[in-house]
């Protein structure tokens, strides 16, 4: 909301000029600029827009000092305790918690839109084997839009929530299909005796040979991963949702445009790159030689998974997952496998070590959620597409936020232009 407060820009040879200030519930008050350009012919230069307020929201506050995460105002770790990821999901959209015959309505009918057209299966035939399951899921979600166009029309709100219906229910059933189209194995359907998460895990990881029983333990650790993924403010793939619907953009293609931005390795794939490190040091014995060279700077070697460039104290998914971690490794007897007693190791060091300590480098959710999913059995190249359902329940929430706004505008940055000035072309045969 506005305050009375004002900031007065002064610039040489100009009168100066008042813009309001704008008080957030938490956070740091915003100067309200959207006047400079008519009052002062001037726009602001903010690359990486580190100090801009794109849009007002309701929806997540993050306060990196603090390390603190807020959805709809309740802290991340009280959701992880209390609320599965279904329950979050209904958070998000509808700005408070369910009671129980919410819950029940709300996931059955989540389970009503798991299945996905049969024409869409076909569309995997069309990538290669060996395709990256990112690449697959961009595609496949893009293409949910020539499929069902009874929900389009952005102007209806009944319409923008069947949309986020499907899209949340579907996204296990692509994710997993794109998963066993990679392996050679048959397409599973989704079996609505189950919760969302065991679900999927079943999609992925059950044959038509047998029953599949999902084991509580992993269940409970990747729906915890889902929820502590599910939102996360305006970072990159969630400013590139709001971006492309700024335009007007249906919600499969905004979502589609989300998850390709996702497929960084410097946001999404972040965790993909700390179990790659893993391997790349490869034993405990090494682990003091990559120690060396993380603190060396003339060496380009990093330790992926530590540190985050929002938080800077502990990263509280982090704490979560920690404990998750311990649980899911103790459960599979995998406490002394090579791997993740290097990790171990890796997190002991970070967590004890003066220069990772006063840096604040330490393990981050990537660490943490990297290990786990490779715990459970879910290969690497897979973790940015678990990423990526999880965070579909945020990008459509703030999607919707955006297209409820009276102000909202598309977007439009401006620029600050650094190329050759206006020059004249020269005929070619006096070139």
């Amino acid at each position: 909301m506005t305050t009375e407060r004002k900031a007065i820009l002064n610039i040489e040879g100009q009168a100066p000029v008042e813009f309001p200030i704008m008080s957030p519930t938490h956070g740091n008050d915003c100067i309200d600029i959207r006047t400079l350009g008519g009052k002062t012919g001037l726009f602001t230069y903010d690359s990486g827009f580190l100090s801009t307020a794109s849009c007002n929201s309701k929806i997540t506050y993050i306060d990196g000092d603090k390390g603190e995460l807020l959805y709809r105002g309740y802290p991340i770790e009280q959701l992880a305790e209390h609320c599965n990821f279904l329950e979050v999901a209904y958070l998000l959209k509808n700005g408070e918690l369910p009671n129980a015959q919410e819950k029940k309505t709300f996931e059955n009918t989540i389970k009503q839109h798991t299945m996905v057209h049969d024409q869409l299966t076909r569309f995997y035939n069309g990538f290669r084997r060996d395709a990256h399951p990112m690449a697959i899921t961009v595609g496949v979600v893009g293409a949910l839009s020539a499929f069902y166009h009874d929900s389009l029309d952005i102007s209806n709100p009944e319409q923008r929530s069947i949309s986020f219906n499907r899209i949340v229910a579907k996204l296990p059933t692509i994710v997993a299909m794109a998963y066993k189209y990679n392996t050679g194995a048959p397409f599973m359907y989704p079996d609505n005796e189950l919760g969302y998460t065991a679900n999927f895990m079943q999609m992925m990881f059950g044959t038509p040979c047998e029953k599949y029983k999902p084991n509580p333990v992993l269940v409970n650790a990747l729906d915890t991963i889902f929820t502590l993924h599910a939102d996360h403010e305006q970072n990159a793939s969630t400013s590139t949702v709001r971006l492309a619907g700024s335009s007007g953009a249906n919600p499969f293609a905004c979502i589609s445009a989300g998850i390709a931005c996702l497929w960084g390795p410097a946001h999404g794939g972040a965790n993909e790159a700390c179990l790659q490190m893993l391997e790349e040091i490869g034993d405990v014995s090494r682990v003091g030689e990559y120690i060396k060279r993380a603190k060396d700077k003339n060496d380009s070697f990093k330790l992926m998974g530590f540190g985050h460039r929002v938080y800077k104290n502990f990263d509280p998914r982090a704490t979560l997952m920690r404990k998750v971690c311990d649980d899911v490794l103790k459960e599979l007897g995998l406490e002394n496998d090579r791997l993740f007693k290097l990790a171990k190791e890796l997190e002991k060091i970070a967590l004890e070590d003066p220069y990772f300590v006063e840096k604040k480098l330490y393990p981050n959710v990537d660490f943490y959620s990297g290990i786990v999913q490779k715990a459970i059995g879910i290969p690497t190249e897979m973790f940015t597409c678990i990423f990526a359902l999880a965070r579909t329940v945020g990008w459509m929430t703030q999607w919707e936020e955006m297209i409820s706004d009276p102000e909202y505008k598309i977007g439009r940055p401006r620029q600050l232009y650094v190329g050759a000035a206006r020059r004249d072309v020269v005929p070619l045969d006096k070139r």
